[in-house]
C-alpha cells in the first residue's frame, strides 16, 4: 500500500477498524442483567481480523 493514502481510503479503513472493536463494557449488564458475566466482544457485529479476512478498501 502506498505511503501517502487518499483521504477517502483512509476514512474507509478507519471505519473498518472501528467496527472490529469490542462493544462498550456497559452493554453487558444492560443486555443480560447485573449477575451475568459475558465478554463484550460478543456484542460486536463485525468480527474481522487483519490477518484472516481482507477488505476491499
Amino acid at each position: 500500500m502506498a505511503v501517502h493514502k487518499h483521504i477517502s481510503r483512509k476514512l474507509r479503513l478507519a471505519k473498518l477498524g472501528r467496527q472490529t472493536r469490542w462493544a462498550p463494557f456497559w452493554t453487558v449488564p444492560k443486555i443480560y442483567g447485573k449477575g451475568r458475566r459475558v465478554h463484550p466482544g460478543r456484542h460486536t457485529v463485525v468480527k474481522r481480523s487483519w490477518r484472516r479476512i481482507k477488505t476491499k478498501a
